[in-house]
Parts: structure tokens; sequence; C-alpha cells
């Protein structure tokens, strides 16, 4: 009997467990196809599976270096400075010369329930404890971060399934306005529910090994299971008819049918497969 385990993709480690497409020219880890209705990929991208989504630098000097040059030698050498100290400037720094025409400070009033430099609230067992950030930071890789958009509202967006510890089957899922591409597509489609609006699954895959076995149809019956818990009412996947098995994500429309959807929309290139929950 094998083991079976269901992760969700919220991190860096779990991010390792999706598993390539069968198609090498695609891959889950790069994708950004419903993410970005305009431009979006599906293609193999390695520099995507590098951490960090860079930083501009920021600092004086870097400033300085996209400053253009005006061919002013003055004004050029000038921007370089900081400005001079002006004593008649209003609230000039520790360092400004005193102004000897400015009346004298006046000290603040004396506030008893204002905290001193050395004083801490104390603590408030009633209190919230402040939540630590969720989600990936700045140095995962693009597509972890894209994953992990929702993380501290929604949730997961995406689940890998495991057999004997070996990824067999991922699918990626969340609420409708985080993937503007199946909006687009939606919006076709005047006769669906305005509301209450539909999660969707965006991509559902097996590894070629593991074809056959079921794995697909067990992972999105827990997807259903997670997104009906979080309150969903209806979920929505969008196949493509007539699309090789290896080059689309979201299966057939057979498929969804049999995982208990029923067809919505019964269009001849992009049918809308809906499933209600509760």
């Amino acid at each position: 009997m094998p083991s079976i385990r269901i992760v969700d993709v919220t991190n860096t480690e779990a991010f390792g467990l999706v598993p390539p497409c069968a198609d090498p020219g695609f891959d889950h880890r790069s994708c950004d196809y419903w993410e970005n209705a305009e431009t979006g990929s599906k293609a193999a991208r390695l520099a995507w599976l590098q951490g960090g989504s860079g930083d501009a630098g920021g600092g004086a000097g870097s400033a300085r270096a996209s400053r253009p040059n005006t061919g002013n030698p003055f004004l050029d050498d000038l921007s370089d400075h900081e400005p001079a100290a002006n004593p008649f400037a209003k609230g000039g720094s520790a360092g400004a010369a005193a102004n000897p025409f400015a009346p004298a400070a006046a000290a603040p009033a004396f506030n008893p329930f204002a905290l001193g430099d050395d004083d801490r609230l104390a603590d408030n067992p009633f209190a919230p404890k402040p939540r630590a950030p969720r989600g990936p930071g700045r140095d995962a890789p693009r597509k972890l971060q894209l994953l992990g958009r929702g993380l501290g509202v929604f949730g997961s967006y995406a689940k890998v399934l495991l057999v004997d510890d070996q990824a067999a089957a991922y699918c990626q899922f969340g609420p409708l306005t985080a993937y503007p591409r199946a909006q687009r597509l939606r919006d076709l489609y005047p006769q669906l529910p305005a509301s209450p609006l539909p999660a969707v699954i965006t991509c559902i895959s097996t590894t070629t090994a593991a074809r056959g076995a079921g794995w697909a149809a067990r992972l999105v019956a827990a997807v259903c299971d997670d997104l009906n818990e979080r309150g969903f009412a209806a979920i929505e996947a969008y196949p493509e008819r007539r699309a090789r098995v290896d080059a689309t994500p979201s299966a057939t429309p057979e498929f969804w049918v049999a995982a208990g959807f029923r067809i919505a929309v019964d269009d001849e290139r992009y049918p809308v497969l809906r499933r209600e929950l509760g």
C-alpha cells in the first residue's frame, strides 16, 4: 500500500517538490499563464528558478549614479553634495548653525501618559499576539512569490500529491481574482453566475510515470474539500478542447465531469466546467 501525502506549496521546501511537466518545454515552476492575461507564458524559464526579485540598490551612491548629466559642471558638482545648512530655515538639522533671530524653542508640556525613553509597553495577555508576516520573501523564486500572494488571507494556491514521497501530481487553484486570464475567459460567458464568484482550478497534472493511477482525481478531490472549508460556494475549471495532453495544464472536459463537475458552458474550444460546493 503506497504512502500518500498532500503538501501545500507555501515555502521553498514545498516548492522544491513541484514535479516537472511531461513536456520539457513547459514548467509549472515558471508558468504565469493564468496570472498574467496579457503576456503570461507556460514556457520553461530557468531564470525564474533563481531566488530573488532583485533590488535596485536605493542607496545614495546608486541615486547619484543614475542622476543624468546636465552638461553644467557647476550644477552636476553641486548635485553630488548635500545642501548647505540654512540657519534661517525652520527645523534645521542638528548640525545647523544657531539662528540668533529665531525665538527660543519652548519645551513641550509635560505629558504624564507619554512613554519615556526607557519605558516599554507592558504585555497585554488579552490582546491578540502580532502575527508574523506570511508568505515567501523577496529572495524566493518568482513563481513561489506568485503562489504566496494570498497566504495571509486566502491560504495556499497550490498542492503537490506525493506517492511514497515522490511527487506524482500538482494542482494550482485560488480565488478567481488571483487569475486575470481566467477572469477574462469567464467574462466571455454572461450566462455564468455573477455571484458568488467561484474559486478556480487553473492547473492539474500528473507526471508521466504516475499517469493512469487516479492521482490527479484524488488531488482534485482534496482541493475541492479544502476550498469548501474555506467558504467557497463553487469551483470552475477551464480546459482546452483538442489540445495535446502534454500541452494543456487544465486536463479535459471528460476528466472534470468524472471529478464531479458539470459542463456550465459547452464551448467548442474553451468550455467551462463547474462544481457546486456545500
